[in-house]
């Protein structure tokens, strides 16, 4: 009976904390009261240290559901009675360099602070566009940075059941360059195949288009590529068909063509990284300019 009292209790207190928390209405009219706020309503108690209900904003979205805003609530709580139970036994059991501490709280504020106005200065003044010159003058100068890690080609796979209609024409499909047939290839695998890429300018790790299949049970692929243009395989409900247009073996230069994304990637960072720092370079001469601050000598 006392454990039902105990949860009904924890729970009425929750929900109580959650409507306060979740109405604008009271908050603006605690905000409008000229009379001395009454007194702070504990929420949990851990020793001598309490956690109050006005510490609980802003943890609940105003469009949850009362149960998710109950279960958000008790998660916090229970995480404070943890983490305050643990500073509690870490205080008992050893030294603690209190300023030091505090030095690490004020140096992770002013990062996530900075943090955040890195970024939002960077949304506004960064310019996306990469252009393909700069890619390839990139590329052409860190090639080195680009070594394959693994197997790469470029052609057509095609899996296919056995009872499919048709099987015995796909070979001539595969190879005809008619745009005819190349279409009837492609309606042809949207309806039958169970999975399948078209030859096309893109790479792709041969190891990820022949996954499930009995291609990626051979044990040296790199030979596998340099002696099969052209490979059928089946097992007992499938039919494989690989067209090997061209291939690039792993250590090797990636092209270009695979890694432009990666690139481009790298090319934005680079000016994040550089608005960042001007960023940085303006508020400091800002602010020597308008004398904001000082260091005095010792």
């Amino acid at each position: 009976m006392k454990d039902a009292i105990l949860k009904y209790s924890i729970t009425l207190i929750i929900l109580v904390a959650v409507g306060s928390l979740v109405s604008c209405d009271l908050i603006r009219r605690k905000k409008e009261e000229t009379v001395t706020a009454p007194a702070r309503k504990p929420v949990a108690r851990v020793n001598d240290i309490y956690l109050y209900q006005d510490e609980l904003i802003g943890i609940v979205d105003q469009k949850a559901t009362p149960e998710d805003s109950i279960a958000r609530v008790t998660a916090y709580i229970n995480s404070w009675v943890r983490k305050q139970l643990i500073m509690g036994e870490a205080m008992e059991r050893i030294n603690i360099n209190e300023a030091e501490v505090e030095r690490k709280v004020l140096d992770y504020r002013y990062s996530l602070i900075g943090y955040e106005y890195q970024n939002f200065y960077i949304q506004q003044h960064l310019d996306d566009s990469i252009s393909e010159k700069e890619i390839e003058d990139y590329y052409q100068s860190h090639k080195d940075n680009f070594l394959l890690k693994q197997n790469i080609v470029r052609g057509t796979y095609i899996k296919v059941s056995k009872s499919a209609p048709r099987t015995g024409k796909l070979k001539d499909m595969i190879f005809s360059k008619k745009e005819k047939d190349q279409n009837e290839l492609k309606s042809y695998c949207l309806s039958f195949s169970s999975a399948y890429y078209l030859s096309d300018s893109a790479w792709l790790e041969f190891d990820k288009l022949v996954v499930n299949s009995p291609m990626a049970e051979i044990p040296n692929k790199v030979q596998f590529l340099k002696t099969n243009p052209y490979y059928e395989t089946s097992d007992d409900s499938f039919l494989y068909f690989l067209k090997v247009d061209e291939y690039k073996i792993s250590d090797n230069v990636s092209p270009l063509e695979f890694v432009k994304e990666d690139i481009r990637n790298i090319l934005l960072n680079k000016r994040k990284v550089e608005l960042a720092k001007l960023l940085e370079d303006e508020v400091y001469e800002n602010a020597v300019k308008q004398k904001d601050f000082e260091i005095f000598n010792k």
